[in-house]
């Protein structure tokens, strides 16, 4: 019986040209990638996560060679819904979409290619290479900040649980002698990614069912967490002996690398112990051998399924480049001419410093300080951008704000009244606190025509103007003021909606609709 394989000389020009396409197509993502997330400490460790998975296919070398070629027609599912997401992402301004495409597009190409067969032996290299990708920035805001709260929790009643007295507000532990805040890199989450990854490759190794393999990776959560407490509490209590040099410099990045490798030998030894305690049966290696007989005879074309994705690359390929999706907007006012005096509010306008600049890349903004006739501040800060694309999109404060160390309270989406009140207009509103100072913000996307209120609605309506309108222009409004002693909660939401009220309309002869 003959079976058909394809020709070195055939996977090699292949491979370049899927190489090539794919190097063009997510030429920006991948740049991104390298240059940005993976800089940021949290992911360094992910720049190793191509090579590993690299030598996770060389070992399987063996078994790819036996494994029966079949090209399938199946992988156009996960290579389409790749491409969707790639337009996603190119048009919205999201690189998680683009980082996802890149993934299906892939998995998509080797099974049409390869086949069902032969992506089964590489499924597990495949899917680590997931890794490689850093979370969403709201999810890593999420974790974050749970992570730091559990953390902080643990780390006081380990500190009482020796005898020293502790109090936690948030994540600010009051030792009575000093006070202890628990930072982002504190959180644990610098050491969670990396004790998840090798958690995930000694579950490939891990020769068991999949629900034990499940579980010993699940386990990570708990036991990175529980050591991150043990990190805190041991600060608190050195703290006593030695003053602040244990909670910064050497001793603090020593005590994350030591917490690391305690969390490391806790899975391995809970990996041995999985192997003694719930042994599994001996089973013989299931490899799929061409029948008894069969030759081997190279294929001279391409198969029609590896045609179809190259040209559907192609295509995306010259639509990207060769179409312009984006009209860059710029408004009938500068924003430095935004006025100092609204309705009895009077303010002064301050600049932003050129480092932020650069790192937010919008179009125009506008920051000032008003004061009503009591004294009571509330800051407004305007960022335009004529055209919002990867890398330089509006920052909601939801992420921001969080990340540099406020923490949210009572977030949601609150009406405010315009004019007469026969209309309203919805914001997102949270209070926040950091270091015992409390304020109140509210925060809206204003989007040609359109008030918008989250990061989802935000990207989506991107997308779709984008492809419909050729537009991305918006704007992000956000103004704070702070929660003063003399007065309640109550009080500054009175504030801020009547400022809002105000500012609206103001707004509006500024930004294009």
């Amino acid at each position: 019986m003959k079976t058909i394989t394809p020709t070195l000389a055939g996977t090699a020009c292949i491979s370049l040209l899927l190489v090539i396409l794919l190097g063009a197509l997510y030429r920006g993502a991948a740049t991104w990638l390298v240059t940005v997330d993976w800089v940021r400490e949290d992911y360094s460790s992910s720049a190793f996560i191509p090579l590993i998975a690299a030598y996770l296919v060389y070992e399987r070398r063996a078994l790819l060679h036996r494994a029966p070629w079949s090209p399938s027609w199946l992988g156009l599912l996960p290579f389409l819904a790749g491409l969707l997401l790639f337009w996603v992402g190119e048009l919205s301004g999201e690189f998680f979409s683009l980082y996802l495409s890149f993934w299906l597009v892939l998995v998509g190409i080797v099974w049409c290619w390869l086949g069902t067969r032969r992506l089964r032996v590489l499924l597990f290299p495949l899917f680590f290479l997931l890794a490689m990708f850093p979370l969403p920035n709201y999810l890593n805001t999420m974790l974050t900040l749970k992570l730091k709260l559990i953390s902080s929790w643990l780390g006081v009643w380990m500190i009482r649980l020796y005898g020293l007295s502790a109090y936690r507000e948030g994540n600010v532990i009051d030792l009575g002698f000093t006070k202890l805040q628990v930072v982002d890199a504190c959180s644990g989450l610098r050491y969670f990614i990396p004790l998840l990854v090798l958690a995930l490759l000694l579950a490939g190794y891990y020769r068991a069912r999949f629900w034990k393999r499940a579980l010993f990776v699940c386990s990570v959560v708990p036991v990175s967490v529980l050591t991150n407490g043990l990190r805190i509490a041991s600060v608190g209590i050195l703290y006593r002996f030695f003053g602040p040099v244990v909670a910064e410099g050497f001793f603090h990045d020593f005590s994350g690398w030591f917490i690391f490798m305690i969390s490391l030998g806790i899975l391995l030894v809970e990996l041995r112990l999985m192997k003694r305690c719930l042994p599994e049966a001996p089973q013989a290696e299931v490899v799929e051998e061409r029948e008894g007989g069969e030759t081997q005879m190279a294929a001279r074309r391409w198969p029609h399924q590896v045609v179809v994705p190259l040209f559907l690359l192609v295509a995306c390929l010259a639509a990207a480049t060769g179409i312009d999706f984006r009209q860059k907007v710029v408004p009938a006012r500068s924003f430095n001419e935004f006025p100092l005096e609204i309705s009895g509010w009077k303010g002064s306008r301050t600049a932003m410093e050129q480092l932020y600049l650069d790192s937010l890349k919008l179009d125009d903004y506008s920051m000032v300080d008003y004061r009503d006739a009591g004294g009571r501040t509330v800051s407004l800060y305007v960022a335009y951008y004529g055209s919002q694309s990867k890398g330089a999109s509006i920052h909601s404060p939801a992420t921001c704000l969080p990340g540099s160390g406020w923490n949210f309270e009572e977030s949601g989406a609150v009406s405010v009244p315009l004019g007469d009140g026969s209309r309203s207009m919805q914001v997102s509103r949270a209070y926040m606190h950091k270091d015992g100072i409390r304020e109140l913000t509210y925060y809206w996307f204003p989007q040609r025509g359109r008030n918008l209120t989250n990061t989802w609605q935000l990207k989506l309506y991107n997308f779709w103007d984008a492809l419909t309108r050729q537009r991305t222009d918006g704007a992000l409004v956000r103004i704070i003021t702070p929660l003063y002693d003399t007065e309640g909660a109550a009080d500054a939401e009175r504030r801020l909606q009547a400022f809002s009220r105000e500012v609206a309309p103001v707004l509006a002869r500024f930004l294009p609709q």
